[in-house]
């Protein structure tokens, strides 16, 4: 007998994804619209205007599952290089420069990249697949 989640791989994937998704169209909100709150003050504008639309149109393409795997895999580069343009220059290491929200979104990113839309995404309902491959 397996594990009792074993079962449920396919909805858990869903449900990180959509999360994940979610959670980070709300950076684009906030950089483009100051939703729900402004932007610190002295945040460069290829932040503002570089990083705002890839995190606002990236977050709800991954969240709908739609161009999954493309949208995932900007998501991700662009959190690599936030990483090490800004947070890496203070310390290397994630816990000491206030980076561990983009590591984790760029590695959740690329698995979701590598993975795609999977169950409940727009992607597997264009391509007659529950998995979105």
């Amino acid at each position: 007998m397996g594990w009792f989640m074993s079962n449920y791989v396919p909805h858990c994937y869903a449900a990180l994804r959509m999360v994940a998704g979610f959670l980070f169209l709300w950076h684009g909100m906030q950089k483009l619209f100051s939703i729900p709150s402004p932007m610190p003050p002295g945040a460069p504008p290829f932040i503002i205007y570089g990083a705002g639309p890839i995190e606002l149109i990236c977050g709800i393409l991954v969240m709908i599952g739609f161009f999954t795997h493309w949208a995932a895999f900007i998501a991700s580069g662009e959190m690599a290089f936030a990483y090490w343009i800004h947070h890496a220059k203070m310390s290397l290491l994630p816990l000491q420069n206030q980076g561990e929200l983009a590591v984790l979104y760029c590695f959740v990113f690329l698995f979701i990249a590598a993975q795609g839309g999977g169950i409940w995404s727009i992607d597997s309902r264009r391509k007659g697949s529950s998995h979105g491959h």
